[in-house]
């Protein structure tokens, strides 16, 4: 998809400019320390408010849509996604167990204990939910490609605030597009699945 290219595109750019403070490292060479920055949009404040709009976002409009409708239907895969990502970006984060940015100097410092920071669970989420869509919509409404400047955006914000490596991101961003394109090759929802249809009818039809 161009808007994923491009996107990964302009993160390497940035990621490897000179706001490195750090010699580069890890996997692929690539990781360092950006200069710290907790201002304007790159506040933590904001990153987690993002994760609730995304997360709040995908359950209500599920639940306000139903999963007859198109737009349902993608809610629900996004939600899919989601689970699926979270769930693997977990196991990954504990087998790995890599140090934080904030915790160690060192972007080779794996099996640390108490290490949290491969892959990335927030970008992971991000990448998930809007990669329904993104697949859904992207070949209707081009605008839809759009929606890979938010995982792009978390990408930037988390290792700016010290919370991620640049091979952290990523691993989020290809494992939450792998989720979200599990999520929408199915023909049925594993969540509507497992829940009472009375839920998945959408509220919409209800009043």
């Amino acid at each position: 998809m161009r808007m994923r290219k491009a996107g990964l595109a302009i993160f390497l750019a940035v990621a490897s400019y000179g706001g490195i403070a750090q010699a580069s490292g890890g996997p692929l060479g690539i990781d360092s320390k950006l200069n710290y920055d907790d201002n304007g949009i790159w506040k933590r404040s904001n990153q987690t408010a993002l994760m609730g709009v995304l997360i709040g976002g995908e359950l209500l409009g599920a639940l306000w849509e139903g999963s007859d409708t198109r737009l349902g239907k993608t809610l629900y895969q996004a939600i899919d996604a989601s689970i699926v990502g979270g769930v693997s970006s977990e196991v990954l984060k504990r087998t790995f167990r890599r140090a934080r940015p904030n915790e160690t100097d060192n972007p080779n410092d794996w099996f640390h204990h108490g290490g949290r920071s491969f892959p990335s669970g927030e970008v992971t989420l991000a990448s998930a939910v809007v990669t329904p869509f993104v697949l859904e919509y992207g070949s209707d409404h081009p605008l839809a490609y759009a929606l890979e400047l938010v995982p792009l955006y978390d990408a930037e914000a988390r290792m700016k605030t010290h919370g991620h490596w640049q091979t952290d991101v990523l691993a989020g961003w290809a494992l939450g597009s792998v989720a979200g394109y599990y999520a929408h090759s199915r023909s049925d929802s594993l969540t509507v699945g497992i829940l009472p249809r009375g839920i998945t009818v959408g509220w919409k039809n209800k009043f």
